[in-house]
């Protein structure tokens, strides 16, 4: 398979977006990543509905990992959207256990850098200190173990995104990553992925000259350098701390252009993909793409 977007040259901030798979990695993933002229994708392994364990094909799982290492083309997987590890209902909670070690093992298979996780609710009506600390430290019970055999170097990271603040979320605002991370002993492999929108949403000033900026400072100092591992970046539908996980086409939104300037010019984030997941950024010749593709050129010239 050849085509515009083989042997990508090192970019500071590689751009693309959620691929389907539909056909397969190679027929699917590779063949959509290519059509749309990404330099990262973010995929699925398996249903992001269900929770059955789809095995991979080692051919095909070994003819996707050297393609992608011949481009230069990066690769992260998408947890199912059912994960929940602060669930009070035990089989959700073990269910969500066996999905995260699984993404992992299959990010490890297809070669992908990282598996991106959402970070959860302890579904309490209450809002009890309480249950809250006790959905922290079943996190600690389900995350570790599975951090711990995945801790050497070249091993896929556990990239935590933090949610929109919806429900009892266990992390949403970015002060919120402090006891998150704490219970995971600041583990070597946890990371982060910082979707914008969520942000937004919790209550980060991204729409503010200078928010976003002291915005990633402040993850950087709670989180440690280097986790801020991945980027989601997404306009976004409604209102700074509306609690609504709406996602818009870059610039369209209310956060706008300028956070993402921010980000494409901040120290912190060299070398980190930028994901989209914003309506239409799958199709061929997305707005999206060539609003950050000029930005990024903007912040390095």
């Amino acid at each position: 398979m050849t085509g515009t977007s083989d042997l990508i040259g090192r970019v500071r901030n590689p751009i693309g977006t959620h691929v389907l798979v539909g056909s397969g990695l190679v027929k699917g993933a590779l063949a959509n990543a290519e059509a749309v002229g990404c330099e990262a994708i973010q995929v699925f392994t398996g249903n992001p509905r269900g929770w059955a364990l789809s095995q991979g094909n080692p051919a095909d799982d070994h003819a996707f990992r050297a393609e992608c290492e011949r481009r230069g083309l990066r690769v992260v997987i998408h947890a199912p959207y059912l994960v929940n590890l602060g669930s009070p209902t035990r089989a959700t909670f073990e269910s969500s256990v066996a999905s995260v070690a699984h993404n992992l093992a299959r990010a490890a298979q297809v070669g992908a850098e990282g598996v991106v996780v959402h970070t959860g609710s302890y579904v309490d009506p209450t809002g009890s200190t309480e249950q809250y600390d006790a959905a922290l430290a079943q996190v600690r019970e389900g995350l570790l173990p599975i951090l711990d055999a995945v801790s050497e170097e070249s091993a896929p990271w556990l990239l935590l995104e933090p949610t929109a603040g919806q429900g009892r979320s266990l992390c949403a605002g970015v002060e919120d990553l402090g006891p998150y991370l704490a219970a995971l002993d600041h583990h070597p492999k946890a990371g982060v992925c910082l979707d914008t929108c969520h942000a937004f949403a919790a209550g980060a000033p991204l729409d503010e000259p200078g928010g976003t900026t002291a915005t990633v400072d402040r993850i950087v100092e709670i989180a440690g350098p280097g986790r801020l591992r991945l980027i989601h970046a997404n306009d976004s539908m409604d209102v700074r701390g509306a609690f609504k996980d709406r996602h818009q086409s870059i610039g369209e939104g209310h956060i706008g252009e300028g956070a993402f300037a921010e980000l494409f010019a901040h120290p912190a984030l060299d070398d980190v993909p930028f994901i989209l997941e914003t309506p239409g950024s799958r199709d061929p010749g997305s707005l999206d793409f060539e609003v950050l593709r000029r930005l990024r050129a903007e912040a390095a010239s």
